[in-house]
C-alpha cells in the first residue's frame, strides 16, 4: 500500500467482498487507447503554451495540422521526437502548436495520418470548470435534500441519513466501542462513493476550499450567488457556505466535555457493514457506528476551525468565537494525547483512514492556530516544529495523510508575525518543489506532476494538489514555468494522457461516467445517474486492488492503470479530498488565464556605489543606494570581492547591505556590487571601493575544550562532542588526538564542537583528546582524555531495531534497518518470523508478504539502496491475541542481522 492511497488497500478490498452487492458486466478487455494524437478534449488557455503528444515509433519529426472547425488548416509544423515513456509504455512524439492562439471551438489537430479529438482554445472552459468542480460538494451533501432547482431533476433526492426510515440516520450515532454516549452528527459531505463521513479526509477538502478564498485574487468570483446552493443569496461567499456544511459536521464530531476524552475527535462515522452497491443515501438501512477518537482527527478538526475562525470574524463573530473555542480545545487534547493513532483494523463498513505519525498534523494545526491568535505558545510549536520552512517537502506534496504543506501554505500566504527571512524561505520550498516537478514531467511522454514513478490510489488528486503547488511557486517566484506546469497538469487530467480518458465527468468527449458511487451508479441502474460534471475520478493506481482492475489491467504501464468501471473502485471512485484539490487548481487557473507577460530582459538598474563602515580586523559592513527594476523587481544583490582580473562572489543579501566577516586584519580589500532580479538577470557592477581591514588586536590562546564524549560507537566509527572552548577572537576549529603511551597523533579535525571519525580499528582501545584553535592559529591546551573501545566485526551485514506497541488486539510495528556491511545495497529483502499468531494488517515503506508466522518485507523503488552504514525505516499494523512477544531473528538477504 502507497502511503499515499485513499484508504487502506486490504480494507476497502475487504469491504468490496463483503458488503458491496455490485452488479456489473465481467470486464473483457483492457480500455482503448484510442487516437494515437493526444490532445487536452476541453480547451486551451491562449497565451499559454499548448502541445499535444503524438503516439509513434517514428525516429524522425512527422508532420502535424491544425484544423479549424470549418476543416481549414490554420497551423502546421513538424513533431519533435520524444521516444519511449516509461509510465505509459508508449514511444512519442511531441506536437507543440503554442504559436497559434486564436479562440475559437471545434479544433483538430493531426498527425501521422490521426486526427485528435476536437477541442476549444478559449480560457472559458476553465473558468467554468471552477464552478462545477465546487458543486459536487452540494452533490454529496448529507443530512439534506438536493433540490431539483439547483442540480437538475436527475440529480435530486431526499436527505439521507437523517432518521427517515429505512434510515436509522445520523441524529443519534452510538460508539462502535462503548463509550457511554452518542453523538448528533447530521450534515457534512460523504465522502466518496459509499456513504461514510471521515474527519481526515473532511479536513483538508474543508481546508482546500477555505484557502480557495483565502488566497483568491478575485473574491468577486467566489461571491454570494456564484454557486447552485440554498444558501446562494445569504450575504456570504458560497464557498465559505459550501465549506461550513462539513466544518459544521467536523464540530459536531469532537467529545462533548464531562466525558472522558473530552475535546478529542471521533475518527470517522459509517455504517456498521459496508453499503450495498447501488444505494440511495436515503434508502441506507443499516445502523451508523462512531470509530474512536484519534489524534490525527483532533488535529484536523483544530486546524479547520481555527482556519474558520480567522475567516468567519467578521462574517459571523459567534461561529469564529465557537471555531476557536473548539480549535484551541482540540489542539490541547492533541498534546495530552499525542500517540491515539487509528487503527489500521478498524475496517468493517468503511475504510481505516489509518496514519502511522501526525507530526506533520502538529505542524499543520499550530501553523493555523497561531495565524489566527497570534499566540506564543504556537508560535513556539510552529518555529520548533522539524516541519518548518517547508521541510516536509522533502518527503512530498501534500494529501489527506500528510497535511505539513498546508501549514506552510497559510504561513507563506496569510500575514503572520514570523521573520520575513522565515517566509521567505517557506517559499522559497514551495519553488525548489515546483522545479522537482518540473524537472520529472520534462522527462514524460504525457507531462503529470504525479511526484514519482509508482501512480498510487488517487493518483489524479495527487497531481492536482501538486499542480496546485507549482500555482503557489508561480505565484511567489512571478515565474512563467510554474503556471505553464500547472495547466499542463490540467491538460493530462482532462486528455492529454494515453488512454485519451478526461478523468472528469462531463468534461472531453472521452469524459469519464462510470465512477464508483452509490448513487451515481447509472451502469448498475439505467434510473440512477452517471457522474456530475466536474466530478474527479481517482485515476490510474499500479496497485490495481479490485477485481474489475485486476482482470483488466493486469501488467498495466502506470499511467494506463485505469478502467471508467464503476466496479473498479481502486482506480475510479470519487472522493472530496481529490475534488477538493481539483477545485483548488481550476480555481486558480480560473484566475491565471490572462495573457502572459513578455520575458523580462532588462537587468535591474546598477545600485550605488558601495560604502564601508563598521571596519574591524576580521569584519566590516558595506551599505549601498538600491536598485530598481520595474518587471520583476529586485530580489537580491551580489557583493563581489575583485582581485586582479578575478571577481568572487562573498555575500548575497535581499536587501542594500551586507556584513562581512573571516577577512584577514590589515588586509586591503576591492569590493563591488551587483544587483538580480525575478527573472534571474544581474545588472552591471557597481563602482568599486577599496577598504582596508584593521590591525589584529592582541590575542589571547583559546581556552581548553571540555572533556569529550563517545556516542554511536561502531566497529570502525563514533561521534565524539566535547564543551566548547572560548577565545577572545574566536575559535577556528579542533584537532582531535589519539594518545598511545607518550605518543600522540591527530585523528581528525572539525570547526565546531563534535565530529564523527571513521576508518578506526575494530575491537580497539583509543584514548582521545580534543584541543582548540584559535583564529590566529593559536592551540588551546588538551582536554581531559576519554577512553573508548571499539566493537567487535560485526559477524552479519545487518542490524535490526523492533519495536511494538500494542493495544488489545492490534498493535504497530518499527523496523530500523542498518546496513552493517562494507559495501551498499541496491536492494534488500527482510524475513522474520512471529513466535505467535501475529498478523501483518498492513505495512509501509516496503512491501509487505506473510506466509503462516513468517513475514517478508522487499524494498519500495525509492528505499532500495542503502548506503555502507545507512537505515531504512519501516512499519506496519498488525494484530495478534494472547502475547505479543518480539520476533526473535531477523534476516536481510539471506544474512542473519544482531
Amino acid at each position: 500500500m502507497s502511503r499515499s492511497s485513499r484508504r487502506t488497500v486490504a480494507i476497502v478490498a475487504a469491504g468490496a467482498l463483503l458488503g458491496l452487492a455490485v452488479s456489473v458486466p465481467p470486464a473483457a478487455a483492457a480500455p482503448d487507447p484510442g487516437s494515437p494524437v493526444k490532445v487536452n478534449q476541453v480547451a486551451y488557455v491562449p497565451g499559454l503554451p499548448k502541445q499535444a503528444t503524438v503516439v509513434s515509433a517514428a525516429t524522425a519529426p512527422i508532420a502535424w495540422t491544425l484544423r479549424n472547425s470549418a476543416g481549414a488548416t490554420v497551423a502546421s509544423g513538424q513533431t519533435s521526437v520524444k521516444g519511449a515513456d516509461a509510465l505509459s509504455g508508449d514511444t512519442v512524439h511531441v506536437a507543440d502548436f503554442s504559436g497559434y492562439d486564436t479562440p475559437g471551438s471545434g479544433y483538430v489537430l493531426s498527425a501521422g495520418g490521426a486526427d485528435s479529438y476536437p477541442f476549444d482554445i478559449s480560457a472559458a472552459p476553465v473558468k467554468q470548470l471552477r464552478y462545477d468542480s465546487l458543486a459536487f460538494f452540494y452533490h454529496q451533501r448529507s443530512g439534506i435534500a438536493i433540490e431539483s432547482q439547483y442540480v437538475g431533476s436527475r440529480y435530486a433526492r431526499p436527505a439521507g441519513h437523517v432518521g427517515v426510515a429505512p434510515n436509522q440516520g445520523d441524529t443519534s450515532v452510538p460508539c462502535r466501542t462503548n463509550c457511554g454516549y452518542s453523538l448528533d452528527v447530521r450534515g457534512g459531505w460523504y465522502d466518496a462513493g459509499d456513504h461514510g463521513k471521515y474527519v481526515v479526509n473532511g479536513g483538508i477538502a474543508a481546508w482546500q476550499l477555505l484557502n480557495i478564498y483565502e488566497r483568491s485574487s478575485d473574491p468577486a468570483a467566489l461571491g454570494d450567488g456564484t454557486l447552485a446552493i440554498p444558501e446562494r443569496a445569504n450575504g456570504v461567499p458560497d464557498v465559505l457556505d459550501e465549506a461550513r456544511w462539513e466544518v459544521e459536521f467536523l464540530l459536531r464530531m469532537q467529545v462533548p466535555d464531562g466525558r472522558t476524552d473530552a475535546g478529542m475527535v471521533h475518527h470517522k462515522i459509517h455504517d456498521e457493514n459496508w453499503t450495498g452497491l447501488p444505494m440511495r443515501p436515503e434508502a441506507d438501512p443499516q445502523r451508523r457506528l462512531l470509530s474512536p477518537v484519534s489524534t490525527a482527527a483532533t488535529l484536523n478538526l483544530a486546524a479547520v476551525a481555527a482556519q474558520a475562525a480567522r475567516i468567519w470574524r467578521t462574517i459571523d463573530p459567534a461561529f469564529s468565537a465557537r471555531a476557536l473555542t473548539a480549535a484551541q480545545k482540540a489542539y490541547a487534547a492533541a498534546k495530552a494525547n499525542p500517540n491515539r493513532l487509528a487503527s489500521g483494523t478498524d475496517s468493517t463498513g468503511g475504510g481505516a483512514y489509518d496514519d502511522a505519525g501526525v507530526t506533520d498534523e502538529f505542524y499543520w494545526a499550530a501553523a493555523e492556530l497561531y495565524t489566527t491568535t497570534g499566540g506564543a505558545s504556537y508560535r513556539t510549536d510552529v518555529t520548533g516544529s522539524a516541519l518548518y520552512k517547508g521541510a516536509g517537502f522533502n518527503q512530498r506534496g501534500y494529501d489527506w495523510g500528510w497535511v505539513a504543506g498546508l501549514g506552510d501554505t497559510t504561513l507563506a500566504l496569510v500575514p503572520n508575525g514570523l521573520p520575513a527571512a522565515d517566509i521567505a524561505a517557506t517559499r522559497a520550498r514551495f519553488a525548489s518543489f515546483a522545479d522537482g516537478l518540473l524537472s520529472q514531467m520534462a522527462a514524460q511522454g504525457y507531462p503529470a506532476p504525479n511526484g514519482g514513478t509508482t501512480y498510487n490510489w488517487g493518483s489524479d488528486g495527487q497531481i492536482a494538489n501538486n499542480a496546485a503547488v507549482l500555482g503557489l511557486a508561480h505565484d511567489f517566484t512571478g515565474l512563467a514555468k510554474y503556471r505553464a506546469g500547472a495547466f499542463q497538469a490540467l491538460d493530462y487530467l482532462l486528455g492529454r494522457n494515453p488512454l485519451n480518458q478526461s478523468y472528469v465527468a462531463g468534461y472531453g468527449e472521452k469524459a469519464v461516467r462510470n465512477v464508483h458511487h452509490r448513487f451515481w451508479a447509472n451502469q448498475s441502474d439505467a434510473s440512477l445517474p452517471t457522474a456530475p460534471p466536474g466530478s474527479l475520478s481517482g485515476g490510474p493506481n499500479s496497485g490495481l486492488q479490485d477485481p474489475v482492475a485486476q482482470a483488466q489491467l493486469a501488467g498495466c504501464k502506470a499511467q494506463k492503470c485505469f478502467v471508467d468501471d464503476i466496479g473498479a473502485y481502486s482506480v475510479n471512485e470519487v472522493a472530496i479530498n481529490w475534488n477538493s484539490a481539483l477545485a483548488s487548481l481550476a480555481s486558480w487557473a480560473a484566475e491565471h488565464t490572462g495573457t502572459i507577460l513578455p520575458p523580462d530582459t532588462t537587468p535591474p538598474t546598477v545600485p550605488g556605489t558601495p560604502v564601508a563602515s563598521d571596519v574591524a580586523a576580521t569584519t566590516l559592513r558595506l551599505t549601498w543606494a538600491a536598485s530598481s527594476d520595474a518587471e520583476s523587481g529586485v530580489t537580491g544583490y551580489e557583493v563581489r570581492r575583485v582581485s586582479g582580473g578575478t571577481s568572487t562572489v562573498v555575500a548575497t543579501p535581499t536587501t542594500a547591505s551586507a556584513s562581512l566577516t573571516g577577512l584577514s586584519a590589515a588586509t586591503a580589500y576591492t569590493f563591488t556590487v551587483a544587483a538580480r532580479n525575478g527573472a534571474g538577470l544581474t545588472s552591471a557592477a557597481s563602482a568599486p571601493v577599496t577598504v582596508t581591514t584593521a590591525d589584529p588586536p592582541a590575542d589571547a590562546r583559546p581556552t581548553a575544550p571540555g572533556t569529550p564524549v563517545a556516542s554511536a560507537v561502531t566497529a570502525t566509527g563514533m561521534t565524539l562532542t566535547w564543551p566548547a572552548a572560548t577565545d577572545d577572537h574566536g575559535i577556528a576549529g579542533y584537532e582531535i588526538v589519539r594518545q598511545q603511551g607518550d605518543a600522540l597523533s591527530i585523528l581528525g579535525s572539525s570547526t565546531g564542537p563534535s565530529t564523527v571519525l571513521t576508518g578506526l580499528t575494530p575491537n580497539t582501545e583509543y584514548v582521545l583528546m580534543v584541543r582548540a584553535k584559535d583564529t590566529a592559529g593559536q592551540f588551546s591546551g588538551f582536554s581531559a582524555a576519554v577512553t573508548v573501545r571499539t566493537l567487535p566485526t560485526p559477524t552479519g551485514g545487518c542490524r535490526v531495531a523492533y519495536s511494538a506497541n500494542s493495544w488489545s488486539t492490534g498493535f504497530t510495528g518499527s523496523v530500523t534497518l542498518t546496513n552493517n556491511g562494507p559495501a551498499a545495497w541496491t536492494s534488500w529483502t527482510m524475513t522474520f518470523t512471529f513466535p505467535g499468531d501475529q498478523r501483518v494488517t498492513q505495512g509501509w515503506s516496503g512491501r509487505w508478504s506473510q506466509t503462516g508466522a513468517t513475514v517478508t518485507v522487499t524494498n519500495e523503488t525509492w528505499n532500495g539502496a542503502v548506503p555502507a552504514g545507512g537505515t531504512v525505516s519501516l512499519g506496519f499494523n498488525g494484530s495478534y491475541t494472547g502475547t505479543n512477544a518480539n520476533p526473535a531473528v531477523f534476516t536481510v538477504n539471506g544474512t542473519t542481522c544482531t
